[in-house]
């Protein structure tokens, strides 16, 4: 009787350390979010990017000047979560928020006014800040008629106010609509914090007319930051805007996580619903997903549907791979290759020919069969696309981490181009 007991209570042990090992893993828990700017579960290996941020929207909290952040990095690295993370700690700390996707179609401005306008409203119930708000709301309506924007205006007062932000240069008009209404925020101990996602797609005026506004406020102790976000090429182009930018911003590069990072990012969420890896499975996640963030939560997510219960092992990821390729490859890559031109593509695809990059220009053409003059156009539209950048002169890299393997898998052989010939 007693072994029978010892028996029976090996078996219910045994059955406890199974259940305790299996957890089942229902789909509707899927700890893991893949999409564009979608907050993962576990914010990992970002931490000194936050905390620079925290402390540069206390300093302007307290009257001091803070730096503001352009946040660097290629596309599927968190920028966007980032962004929208610092943009809830604004919120949070009271700040008035601007928040904008810089628009390829170059109608930047005519986001802002109504976001400035519903500024001014807010403050308007300030009787003290009567003639601020003249100034400011007069500037803007002046903006808009110089510019020819759709703005429906509204008045302070009955001065016209004109001279106000309509020299017509869009950079100088920009920076002093946003001196008057800055003034009025700093009157009514508000501060101001403009964030701009997709930063690459503003005109060179427009960048450079936001950096100047941040010249203007750190110089005339005014309580505005910018943080924006945008491909590896915009540190450039805000230098090329304005040679003090880099004295101006942060540019923080948010790129491929540490792989004790990564291993954080992928395997908490799991934990947190009772779930554990194998330490090759996540070894060998970390290794097809390059440590790169959205990666990682593509691979968890797969692998967590494929798997069924815990602990996620190799044969799990494995049989997980061929359908994330083809997921990544239609929903993630492809939406990118479809909107390049044949020549386009065939430059793609000689770029992929020599890995991941970045490569030299005259040596991309010459994998091509063609003089680098000869590509040449084709390789600025791929920069204008987004699809490519170069921090260097002469070197050209993809802006979308593994797209080098998509191109081979999408255009098997490599075409060399045959120039057209001109008549």
């Amino acid at each position: 009787m007693v072994r029978v007991k010892k028996v029976i209570k090996v078996i219910w042990v045994a059955i406890k350390l199974d259940n305790f090992y299996h957890v089942e893993m229902d789909h509707v828990i899927n700890p893991y979010t893949p999409g564009a700017g979608t907050p993962p579960l576990v914010l990992a290996g970002r931490d000194d990017i936050l905390r620079s941020a925290d402390t540069a929207l206390k300093r302007v909290q307290t009257g001091r000047s803070g730096r503001s952040q352009m946040l660097l990095g290629l596309r599927g690295v968190g920028k966007t979560v980032l962004l929208n993370n610092i943009f809830n700690k604004a919120e949070d700390a009271n700040y008035f928020t601007i928040k904008i996707e810089a628009p390829e179609n170059g109608d930047f401005a005519q986001r802002c006014l109504p976001e400035l306008k519903r500024i001014l409203l807010r403050l308007s119930t300030q009787e003290k800040l009567r003639r601020q708000l003249d100034l400011a709301g007069a500037a803007l309506r002046n903006f808009a008629s110089i510019f020819k924007l759709s703005y429906e205006g509204f008045e302070f007062g009955a001065t016209p106010h004109r001279g106000l932000a309509e020299t017509g240069d869009f950079e100088t008009d920009f920076s002093e609509m946003m001196r008057y209404v800055l003034t009025a925020a700093k009157a009514a101990d508000r501060n101001i914090a403009l964030f701009v996602d997709e930063v690459q797609y503003l005109k060179p005026e427009e960048l450079a007319a936001i950096t100047v506004t941040c010249h203007d406020a750190a110089q005339r102790s005014l309580p505005f930051l910018f943080f924006g976000a945008g491909l590896p090429q915009i540190a450039k182009l805000a230098g090329d805007a304005k040679s003090y930018a880099e004295r101006l911003y942060e540019f923080p590069e948010v790129g491929s996580l540490s792989d004790l990072a990564a291993d954080e990012a992928l395997r908490g969420p799991a934990q947190r619903e009772g779930v554990e890896f194998e330490d090759a499975a996540v070894n060998l996640i970390l290794e097809r997903s390059r440590n790169y963030p959205y990666f990682l939560q593509v691979w968890g997510d797969h692998v967590w549907k494929q798997a069924g219960q815990s602990p996620i092992s190799v044969r799990d990821v494995r049989n997980a791979e061929g359908q994330l390729v083809t997921h990544l490859d239609e929903n993630f890559f492809r939406v990118r290759f479809d909107r390049c031109k044949p020549v386009q593509q065939k430059y793609l695809r000689a770029m992929a020919e020599l890995g991941p990059g970045p490569h030299a220009t005259g040596e991309i053409a010459s994998t091509l069969g063609c003089e680098p003059s000869q590509v040449s156009t084709t390789r600025a539209q791929l920069i204008s696309l987004g699809m490519i950048w170069s921090q260097r002169h002469g070197e050209t890299a993809f802006t979308v981490p593994l797209f080098d393997e998509f191109m081979k898998r999408q255009m098997p052989k490599l075409e060399k181009h045959v120039p057209r010939k001109r008549k």
